[in-house]
């Protein structure tokens, strides 16, 4: 199986960029469809975007659509989320995954890195 860890988050204001990012080991991040999630306080685990494993084709939530940008790096193991323009309802913890195929359900992935904390001020 993959280890997954997540890091990069932070507390921004309004307006600000952060980029997480998400290491892999144990197997190459290539093999796997990975993505991001977030969870705000007393909400579900929503999805936010995803990479394919082989043809590296993405998709993103409607919420983050033109502000978010997911990527892979193959030699250094590791996804990206570049999030841009960030609004105070983009806080929450943000999880990295991997399966084997790219949905949007959370139940999908059989591997989640610890979570990265984004809060963001107005």
């Amino acid at each position: 199986q993959v280890q997954l860890v997540e890091s990069g988050g932070g507390l921004v204001q309004a307006g600000a960029s952060l980029r997480l990012s998400c290491a892999a080991s144990g197997r190459p991040v290539g093999t796997y469809a990975m993505a991001w999630f977030r969870q705000a306080p007393g909400k579900e685990r929503e999805f936010v975007a995803s990479i394919t494993r082989i043809s590296g084709i993405v998709d993103y939530a409607d919420s983050v659509k033109g502000r978010f940008t997911i990527s892979r790096d193959n030699g250094k193991n590791t996804v990206y989320l570049q999030m841009n323009s960030l609004k105070p309802e983009d806080t929450a913890v943000y999880y990295c995954a991997a399966g084997w195929a790219t949905t949007t359900l959370p139940g999908s992935y059989h591997s989640w890195g610890q979570g990265t904390q984004v809060t963001v001020s107005s």
